[in-house]
């Protein structure tokens, strides 16, 4: 029998975005009373999808300096 060749994969970087980033990301984009009244569970997903981007590209300048 012949052996399958494994695919070499990837390894994703561990650790998580501080939660004090994540906030100050939201209070910037204007969703600070949001989060406040209903809750990060109750965002929508376009609210948090635009959260997540804005976190990803703090992340990417912070790398570039």
């Amino acid at each position: 029998m012949a052996k399958k060749k494994q695919k070499k994969r990837k390894k994703k970087k561990s650790g998580t975005v501080p939660h004090e980033l994540k906030e100050e990301v939201a209070r910037e984009l204007g969703f600070g009373n949001d989060i406040e009244d209903k809750g990060w569970a109750n965002l929508t997903s376009r609210e948090t999808g635009k959260i997540g981007g804005h976190i990803a590209k703090k992340l990417r300048k912070k790398k570039e300096v």
